[in-house]
């Protein structure tokens, strides 16, 4: 018989959740106490926070335990990044109905952690109560080492704009799982569409280069949640410039093996044909890959890794090739 959380206990199941959580150099206290200490030797603390709902952000016939753990805590630790600042502490509300496994609840955890130990961070705290429905509620720290944080209002005529990390990837396997094609059979049989499929379950988000896109002087960024033209769009209005992508950077870079560029990632146009979608969609609309976009000064080096994708330009909004990018929107919670 599965042991549930009703078996377990609200005090076994603190205990068995904090073993699995390593405290990194930031955190001085941890679970424990009522409240955790972290280091802020910046005399600053960048801070973030999300929720995520069972139904809403992730169904769990599609996403494992451990799967969920990694993207709760990737797209709070990407926040941080798109600051400029190397993340230190993660703190999680969790809320579960009591019927649920343990092993879910373990599971989660030691996603959380796995993700934590790829920032360098740490889960410092949090809570437990019970709901109908499995949510989180995440908050993770920053440490900016003393460098200004890197605003979406920063930026300037001139600029040029990059990319961190990839974008569309996430929407194409939410894609194949929607249409009931991105099961590991079919994953398997059909090259790369696994990797789409893990995109959704698991993002990547490039968590050094947040800092090291601050260090080379970027004047304005932010991760990529909501969609490529959205989140620019972000930038844009808060800059008051316009941003005007490279529709041949997007879909034709063949150095982006793992980033955006369309004619390098088979998986993306094999999904699309066989989805009956437009793979530059995805790219500029798809959401939750946790990319990374910033707007540099011209004189600056661009850090390895990144790609340039556009220009800044006087005016409002963003466009495509100098046209509007009209349709071209991205998630909303609301709509």
């Amino acid at each position: 018989m599965t042991a549930t959380l009703r078996d377990l206990g609200e005090f076994e199941l603190i205990r068995a959740i904090t073993a699995r959580f390593a405290r990194g150099r930031d955190v001085l206290v941890g679970p424990g106490d009522d409240a955790a200490v972290l280091a802020a030797p910046d005399a600053r603390v960048v801070v973030t926070t999300d929720l995520l709902l069972e139904g809403r952000h992730f169904r769990r016939d599609w996403s494992s335990g451990v799967d969920v753990g990694h993207k709760a805590a990737a797209q709070n630790l990407a926040d941080v990044a798109a600051m400029g600042a190397r993340p230190t502490g993660l703190f999680v509300g969790f809320a579960a109905p009591g019927d649920l496994p343990v092993d879910w609840a373990l599971a989660l955890a030691d996603g959380l952690a796995a993700e934590c130990a790829l920032a360098g961070a740490s889960v410092a705290g949090g809570d437990i109560s019970s709901a109908d429905a499995i949510m989180l509620g995440v908050t993770a720290l920053g440490d900016l080492e003393g460098r200004a944080p890197v605003l979406r209002s920063g930026a300037r005529p001139g600029d040029v704009v990059v990319l961190a990390g990839s974008v569309g990837r996430a929407e194409a396997g939410l894609a194949l799982l929607t249409a009931g094609r991105g099961h590991d059979a079919d994953a398997d049989v059909n090259a790369g569409w696994a990797g789409l499929v893990s995109a959704h379950r698991r993002p990547r988000p490039p968590y050094p280069l947040g800092p090291a896109l601050a260090a080379a002087g970027a004047h304005a960024m932010c991760d990529v949640s909501d969609g490529l033209v959205q989140d620019l769009g972000h930038i844009a209005a808060a800059s008051q410039v316009r941003i005007d992508l490279d529709l041949a950077a997007l879909t034709g870079l063949a150095a982006l093996t793992d980033l955006t560029g369309l004619a390098a990632d088979g998986p993306l146009r094999s999904a699309a044909a066989e989805l009956g979608a437009d793979p530059l969609d995805w790219v500029l609309t798809g959401g939750e890959d946790h990319a990374l976009v910033a707007c540099l000064p011209p004189s600056a080096v661009i850090p390895a890794g990144c790609e340039q994708i556009g220009l800044v330009l006087p005016g409002s909004g963003v466009t495509l090739a100098g046209r509007p990018a009209v349709g071209r929107g991205g998630w909303n919670h609301f709509a």
